[in-house]
């Protein structure tokens, strides 16, 4: 039996390494492109076919586990930006204004598939323009949803958040904890 992370993603591979958990990556292949506009049932629906992905190639003995966040905002869903202009014009938009960061967090071992949707709520101060094209051209939003990440640089631009730290980062922790004991995996 082994622990697989149904990811890539550095931001869960580093919390994953914290934990100290022997653990493999195989990330998903499953096309992340669906139409689902509520953010709570985007991330359950991702991170569950991210997980069944992955389960399909590893067979029944694993434990998978498998996330997906986005930022949600006046009804709409953000992923990783397409560009550094769509960067730009998000985080305009987010701007002084709190947004929503959604994880759907998957963890199946054999038939039993446990999947919770974690929500935090992050209130961003008002940015200058020049402070957003600066961050922009630093690189670090080009591959986060909502296109910044609460762990590095933006933290600058965050007053507060209400919820799960961890979560907005991607990976909310407590939650994994507690799916990975309800399956019997105790991390101590």
């Amino acid at each position: 039996m082994s622990i697989v992370l149904a990811s890539a993603s550095p931001r869960r591979i580093e919390l994953m390494e914290r934990l100290g958990i022997d653990y493999i990556v195989e990330p998903s292949d499953y096309d992340e492109h669906i139409d689902i506009k509520d953010p709570k049932d985007f991330v359950l629906k991702i991170s569950l076919e991210k997980a069944l992905d992955v389960r399909r190639r590893r067979g029944k003995d694993d434990i998978i586990i498998a996330a997906d966040t986005v930022v949600a905002f006046e009804g709409e869903i953000f992923g990783k930006p397409e560009s550094p202009e769509d960067a730009v014009k998000t985080l305009e938009r987010l701007s002084g204004r709190m947004n929503e960061v959604w994880t759907g967090l998957c963890v199946i071992r054999g038939d039993k598939v446990l999947s919770e949707a974690v929500l935090t709520k992050v209130y961003f101060d008002n940015i200058e323009y020049g402070d957003i094209i600066g961050y922009v051209e630093t690189g670090e939003p080009l591959d986060k949803a909502g296109s910044y990440g609460i762990q590095g640089k933006a933290s600058l631009f965050i007053k507060k958040i209400e919820g799960d730290y961890y979560n907005a980062v991607g990976f909310p922790l407590n939650t994994l904890y507690r799916l990975l004991k309800m399956l019997g995996v105790n991390l101590f």
